[in-house]
């Protein structure tokens, strides 16, 4: 006789679980969802909160370790509702800190499919379209690879960026002129010379893999093979991509630069807000 799988008890031949055990499990896990969800959303009383959540789970056989996957998950919606409309409120930020700090939850857990971190970023665009730089700037772990003037604040910094820039290549493009004159059955002459004319053809150049930074007055790359920073007033043009951005300065004889590797919306947003303050 098996047993099953939820309640312990014989489930019957071949059997490893009760169909209404199972029914109540699923439905515990969804009532648990909801619940931390609803109090994420309406900034609901936590401590009674975990309670009932801790009733339901221990009448319908979740484990603690499901537990916190759901709390997880619901915090993980949470934060697409209050980013559904592309803004978060101070009032939505708030919500996120008393979640995690009434359950004790780690940036790292909170960010396990990148939740936390897109909060975060929310968060800096709001405050810098409402004209002030972040409170908290981003803390780095030993020293920057490129120096900021005494005015600048580092708002941002992206790892891993791969640096891109236009170049032109020359290259011959043409054909063959003349006319063919048939010797035999299958076997022709063609008279005439090949005429071709140059052609610069532009692409985009791998050059180096860096670090980017950007600050209220600059954006930054450095590289072993590569150091350089654009003011952000010298900025001509911007393009934003999926997983890059794409950089235009209004100097002569500039070449368009693309950094590849990086969250383009936020990337493009902070750039165009910084600009305006």
């Amino acid at each position: 006789m098996g047993k099953c799988r939820y309640c312990g008890e014989n489930a019957g031949f071949l059997r490893n679980k009760h169909k209404a055990c199972e029914q109540k499990y699923i439905k515990g896990k969804s009532g648990i969802y909801n619940l931390v969800l609803q109090a994420i959303i309406t900034s609901a009383d936590y401590k009674d909160v975990n309670l009932q959540a801790e009733r339901v789970a221990s009448e319908t056989f979740v484990g603690s370790k499901e537990v916190k996957d759901l709390y997880l998950t619901a915090f993980e919606n949470a934060v697409e509702q209050f980013l559904d409309d592309g803004i978060l409120s101070k009032a939505e930020e708030h919500q996120v800190a008393a979640f995690q700090e009434a359950f004790s939850f780690s940036q790292q857990e909170l960010d396990r499919n990148g939740a936390f971190n897109r909060v975060i970023k929310a968060s800096i665009i709001r405050d810098i379209t409402e004209g002030n730089l972040p409170e908290n700037p981003i803390q780095v772990e030993g020293a920057l690879p490129f120096n900021l003037l005494k005015s600048e604040s580092l708002v941002w910094l992206f790892q891993d960026v791969e640096f891109m820039e236009q170049t032109t290549r020359r290259e011959f493009q043409g054909g063959h002129e003349g006319v063919s004159i048939r010797l035999s059955r299958g076997l022709y002459y063609r008279t005439g010379s090949f005429k071709g004319r140059p052609v610069h053809v532009q692409e985009m150049k791998y050059i180096d893999t860096g670090l980017m930074g950007i600050t209220n007055k600059h954006v930054y790359f450095s590289s072993a093979s590569k150091n350089f920073r654009v003011r952000l007033n010298r900025i001509m043009k911007t393009e934003p991509y999926e997983d890059g951005i794409g950089l235009q300065k209004d100097t002569a004889n500039a070449k368009p630069q693309v950094y590849k590797g990086l969250d383009g919306w936020f990337a493009y947003n902070l750039i165009q807000n910084l600009m305006q303050l």
